[in-house]
C-alpha cells in the first residue's frame, strides 16, 4: 500500500532545555485505488504525526503534551502561537 505524508501545520514550541523548536504536523495518506483511469488520488487515514523540522520524531501523549523521542526534551506550545504554512 502506497503511503505519503501531507503537511498540515507548523509552529514553534519551547523545549525544557531552553531551546525553541519548529514542530511540523503531518497526516498520513494512502493511495486510493478505487479510481480508474490513471487518476492519482489519496485518502486520509486519520493518523497524524508531529516531527521536528529536522525530521526528529515527537511523541504526543493523550493529554496533548509532547516530548522529543531521541532526547526526552519536553515541549510546550505558547498559547498565542499561530500555525504557519511551510
Amino acid at each position: 500500500m502506497d503511503r505519503k505524508l501531507h503537511f498540515l501545520e507548523s509552529f514553534n514550541a519551547n523545549g525544557s532545555d531552553g531551546t525553541t523548536y519548529k514542530v511540523c504536523g503531518y497526516e498520513h495518506l494512502v493511495r486510493d485505488v478505487s479510481v480508474a483511469g490513471g487518476v492519482e488520488r489519496w485518502a486520509a487515514t486519520g493518523e497524524v504525526e508531529y516531527r521536528l523540522a529536522d525530521g526528529g520524531r515527537i511523541e504526543v501523549r493523550r493529554d496533548g503534551s509532547m516530548r522529543i523521542e531521541r532526547t526526552g526534551v519536553e515541549l510546550s506550545v505558547p498559547a498565542e502561537a499561530p500555525a504557519t504554512s511551510p
